[in-house]
């Protein structure tokens, strides 16, 4: 019997396909079919720092405009309605999915400044949150900011989430640092319990008939999860923290890889847009194949077996990879 189970942020996962933030989390309904599919837990999709403080504003305004204008309307006062925004929607969807579901349920908080939309941490824990996504995602445009400066900001937001809550708090980082491994070594020093290898920035685009600037959305393919599969392979064993690969996840293949280089979970966003929730079963039936065929019998066993203080050649995650792939490109041409 092949043994799938896996451990991420203390809990127990029943194999290691993880949704990650996305769409398919928008609604109760979306949610059941993935657990239906097999996933293990569900990441949902990101609330943002700025949905937080349009809240704020808006509910300043609906409590306050008019209030002198004549005497009747110091008793005003708005249904909840007219002001229920999207953060307290989120936190209801939570709710409700952890009343529903049997899998866990991470919400994802997406942010770069300290300060009161923190509080929404609290509001996960109080919701039956099993732990706590920070997504933080921020693109250093002011040139007086320094690499320390935005670092700084992670290490900041990582510290007030952890002050507010006790579930576990893992951190979903970009690949943009000068060291990445000196600040995964400080963000599990202020308290990380996971770190979530990458963050996919999306490019803007620009649409050359209105000449404006527009949204540009580029789904990932399996090239997508060497990226995280390197970090992945260098920070095992050396880091007192859960490892988590997200960017692209399609195939059994990149989940057996990831796996053996040292990841926990694999989290998964571009396939199950392609091709549905029930691509998570199609996978986990070919990871059982893949088990059996190589004589595997379980997660546990595999894990860690390809990461860089495993391999023969540790250097071929560094450097090294980068000469040996360009002269075996040379004996292609």
């Amino acid at each position: 019997m092949i043994d799938l189970k896996t451990k991420y942020l203390g809990l127990q996962l029943k194999n290691p396909i993880v949704p990650s933030a996305s769409p398919l989390s928008k609604n109760l309904d979306s949610m059941k079919r993935l657990e239906d599919a097999g996933a293990s837990a569900i990441v949902m999709y990101s609330l943002f720092e700025e949905e937080i403080a349009h809240e704020s504003a808006e509910l300043d305004h609906y409590l306050h405009y008019g209030t002198e204008s004549y005497p009747e309307a110091l008793t005003y006062m708005p249904s909840a309605a007219e002001y229920n925004l999207e953060p307290d929607a989120y936190v209801d969807l939570l709710r409700k999915a952890k009343e529903s579901l049997g899998i866990p349920v991470i919400p994802s908080l997406n942010g770069i400044t300290p300060g009161g939309w923190i509080k929404y941490a609290k509001h996960f824990e109080d919701a039956g949150a099993d732990a706590i996504e920070l997504n933080v995602y921020y693109i250093a445009t002011d040139e007086r900011l320094t690499s320390l400066d935005i670092e700084e900001r992670y290490i900041d937001v990582l510290s007030e989430v952890k002050e507010a809550v006790k579930i576990p708090v893992a951190v979903k980082l970009s690949p943009y640092f000068s060291s990445l491994p000196n600040l995964a070594a400080r963000l599990v020093k202020a308290g990380a319990d996971g770190l979530v290898f990458f963050n996919r920035f999306y490019q803007p685009d620009i649409n050359l008939d209105e000449l404006e600037v527009i949204p540009g959305v580029a789904l990932s393919d399996s090239t997508a999860s060497r990226l995280p599969m390197r970090w992945i392979a260098i920070f095992y064993g050396k880091l007192k923290v859960d490892l988590a690969a997200s960017s692209g996840i399609h195939t059994a293949e990149d989940v057996i890889k990831t796996v053996m280089v040292g990841a926990d979970i694999t989290m998964m966003c571009s396939a199950l847009l392609q091709n549905g929730a029930g691509h998570i079963a199609k996978i986990l039936a070919d990871m059982t194949l893949w088990f059996e065929e190589h004589e595997y019998e379980s997660v546990a066993q595999m894990k860690g077996s390809m990461s860089q203080k495993s391999v023969a050649d540790p250097g071929a995650f560094e450097r090294a990879n980068y000469i040996k792939a360009l002269n075996r490109f040379k004996l292609l041409i």
